[in-house]
């Protein structure tokens, strides 16, 4: 691995060439573009005000119902940057939330989504790939594409807690 250094380097190397900056605020502007997109269309949903653009790992936001908000638990559209594809998270509020659902869903032998190994160290209950390789011509059809993996699985979510006694 190279040093600290050594990465710092190719860094200013990079941002000399002025690709990354273009690409980095153009997928922040997307990410801002989405989230009042799903905002507006579904106002009935909590959308988090901010966006976390993280360290370059991920950037996200908040999209969930009110019925999986009074569980305290959330829905995440997430950015992988080093995977490069958009993901949809169920998270909990907090570590507590998250260790008690991830319990429920890995217990129930749910496979529909992929539930993480384990809770600890982890910063969701069940994962999704949304879109593998998104296609950035075309915004509106990516957003659409998004819109839509997003309402099956918060539908899906509803549906395994509803079956397995929790009140929406």
């Amino acid at each position: 691995m190279p040093s600290f250094h050594e990465c710092m380097d190719e860094y200013r190397l990079q941002l000399s060439k002025g690709a990354i900056q273009a690409a980095y605020k153009g997928l922040m502007k997307y990410m801002l573009a989405l989230k009042n997109h799903l905002k507006e269309k579904y106002p009935e949903y909590y959308v988090s005000g901010g966006l976390y653009s993280g360290y370059m790992d991920m950037t996200y936001f908040a999209f969930s119902p009110g019925a999986l908000k009074r569980l305290n638990l959330k829905i995440a559209l997430v950015f992988n940057h080093e995977a490069f594809r958009f993901e949809i998270w169920l998270a909990g509020y907090n570590k507590k939330v998250q260790a008690e659902y991830w319990k429920l869903f890995k217990e129930s032998g749910w496979n529909k989504y992929n539930v993480v190994p384990a809770p600890k160290g982890s910063d969701s209950i069940v994962e999704y790939v949304l879109v593998e390789s998104p296609d950035f011509i075309d915004l509106d059809a990516l957003t659409k594409q998004i819109e839509k993996g997003t309402l099956k699985f918060v539908g899906d979510i509803e549906d395994f807690l509803s079956e397995h006694g929790n009140a929406l």
